[in-house]
């Protein structure tokens, strides 16, 4: 039975054209195939196509469809493409009918032909063909290609960067049913990188460019360097667009040089957010960034942000910060920073002022792992409940990231660490010591659309060598919040010095789970608990306290990332009874 697989109407005029298309005895995969080539049925879907448009379009179906049986592995199809029962091929294509009622395209696929002969030769060492390329199996022209492709890829990887087909033999045995596909290759010579040459207007000078590119000029050609060098400069933010060419013809020296055409991105761009809770009240950020300060690709960013407008946890809070990076210093993976950063904390159980300058290197060691190291000098002024007191520190910042994550507005895989120690020296006989911290998350789709992902979190912090007033508020830890435990208000959680005073903890723990599910259209849906715990001691969970939350929430998707609203409640003192609103863009973690 003939299977039916396609029937649109388009209106023209006052009638429709009628397309059917069947195929049988070629299954319903492949009949889906079939489908998504025709460019007939494609043209029947626009409401403005002409009659002259539908049959350019059944004309060209021969090939198309037969190109995708030939992907298919038949090689002995017969197509045919009925237009008002006359073959389409048969109709020039300048004689149009004023007309077209009814287009039938019948299919019939022929027998699955096998390989007979696979060859690819000569191979460069260690080139894998793919595994369907070889006697007996189905025979599909894609899988020629990639057999192909794969053996010039094999070559250029050992420095044959001109690598290419010489001659090839593609017969097809009807009788038998069997085909034959013999590839010869022309290796070439063996080529060593010659020069970065930048293309195009670009206001980066193009000796920066090439150091920050960092191609490996005399070493042998390696087509994962050059790759490597168009990701540096894509990741500087500094360019619309970085396209690597490789020249037409080798030095006489067996050079190759490599032309970078680049478009330079706007220099300039600002940026705004806001997030808000029922307790913190409303915090308010914007930035401004330069991509190419210096003519280097140096990025200047300049943060403002004003927390606590209109909450109950503690007064406004502000924040001023700039950060200069100039990309491939020391190596091309390597960048400089300097930042500077003044702040103001008015919380619940502190009042904080601090200034804080330093310096350092980041470092890219791939696409997942990334590091950084510092200096910073940090003066701070604090008003808490012991008084008023400051202090000055030397702090050696370091700080490891992994991360695999698909997405990090809205993951649904992959992992992320984060490390971050901070040794510190304090000024003016003040005592030594250091704050580590570490944050965890993973992510995992429990169907086969990844509709449902459970999302787990965990931090942990220390402040070893010090005690909890020799360091400023900001480095000991609080629990309770957007951040640690939903639900529960804003740093409720620290070590209780007796007679009503507090201060934040040398320990710190913090435990989140969620589930997220795929609603009707761009809505998802949270349930989510949490639990923290905050101690004295710089380990162990004996000398302080567990506080947890839980709660739901609705996500609504922008492109950018997901619009986040949570309704939170506490799952101690208060439960069911007190709730906290927490909304902002992308998944709270």
């Amino acid at each position: 039975m003939a299977l039916l697989i396609g029937l649109l109407a388009l209106p023209m005029g006052a009638g429709a054209t009628e397309v059917r298309l069947t195929a049988p005895g070629a299954g319903d995969s492949l009949t889906e195939r079939l489908r998504a080539g025709s460019l007939t049925l494609e043209t029947a879907k626009r409401k403005r196509s002409t009659p002259q448009d539908i049959l350019a379009a059944a004309r060209a179906d021969y090939a198309r469809l037969i190109g995708v049986l030939f992907e298919a592995g038949r090689y002995g199809p017969i197509v045919q493409i009925n237009v008002d029962g006359r073959e389409a091929a048969a109709i020039p294509p300048l004689e149009a009918p004023a007309r077209i009622e009814r287009i039938q395209i019948s299919v019939d696929p022929g027998p699955a032909f096998l390989f007979d002969r696979a060859e690819v030769t000569p191979l460069a060492p260690g080139t894998e063909l793919p595994a369907g390329f070889r006697r007996g199996a189905l025979a599909r022209a894609d899988t020629i290609r990639d057999a192909t492709t794969a053996g010039i890829d094999g070559w250029r990887a050992t420095g044959h960067a001109k690598a290419e087909v010489r001659d090839q033999s593609i017969t097809a045995d009807h009788a038998q049913q069997a085909l034959d596909a013999r590839i010869t290759l022309s290796p070439g010579p063996r080529l060593r990188f010659g020069s970065l040459i930048p293309k195009g207007e670009s206001r980066v000078r193009p000796e920066r460019i090439r150091q920050i590119a960092g191609l490996p000029e005399g070493d042998t050609f390696d087509p994962e360097e050059v790759e490597r060098a168009a990701t540096r400069l894509r990741r500087t933010g500094t360019f619309q667009s970085v396209a690597m060419q490789e020249a037409e013809t080798p030095a006489p020296d067996g050079t190759l040089d490599i032309n970078a055409r680049i478009v330079d991105a706007k220099p300039r761009r600002i940026g705004f957010g806001a997030e808000l809770s029922s307790l913190e009240g409303l915090t308010l950020s914007g930035f401004w960034l330069h991509r190419n300060l210096l003519g280097g690709a140096e990025r200047l960013r300049i943060d403002a942000e004003v927390g606590g407008i209109g909450g109950d946890s503690g007064g406004m809070d502000y924040l001023l910060k700039t950060r200069f990076e100039r990309p491939a210093t020391f190596t091309p993976d390597t960048s400089l920073y300097i930042e500077g950063e003044l702040a103001e904390e008015d919380e619940p159980d502190y009042r904080e002022r601090r200034l804080r300058l330093g310096a350092g290197v980041s470092h890219i060691f791939s696409d997942r792992l990334k590091g950084e190291a510092g200096i910073a000098y940090q003066y701070t002024e604090i008003d808490d409940d012991l008084g008023s007191r400051t202090i000055e520190h030397l702090l050696f910042p370091t700080a490891l990231t992994w991360d695999t994550r698909d997405d990090p507005l809205d993951a649904r895989k992959g992992i992320y660490l984060g490390v971050e120690a901070t040794p510190f020296q304090g000024l003016d006989q003040g005592v030594s010591g250091a704050r580590l911290y570490t944050d965890a998350r993973t992510y995992l789709g429990i169907d086969a659309n990844d509709t449902v992902i459970l999302a787990a979190r965990a931090q942990m912090g220390s402040v070893t060598g010090a005690g909890l007033t020799e360091v400023p508020p900001d480095m000991l830890f609080f629990s309770g919040g957007a951040g640690t435990v939903r639900g529960q208000p804003y740093q409720s959680l620290a070590v209780d010095l007796g007679g009503g005073n507090r201060l934040g903890g040398r320990s710190f723990f913090a435990l989140s789970a969620e589930v997220r599910a795929d609603l009707k259209g761009k809505f998802g849906a949270v349930a989510f608990a949490d639990t923290g715990f905050v101690g004295q001691d710089s380990w162990g969970t004996e000398n302080g306290d567990w506080h947890s939350g839980a709660g739901l929430g609705l996500r609504y998707d922008t492109g950018i990332g997901p619009i986040r609203v949570d309704l939170a409640t506490p799952l101690d003192d208060g439960a069911g009874q007190d709730f906290e609103l927490y909304i902002g863009i992308g998944q709270a973690f």
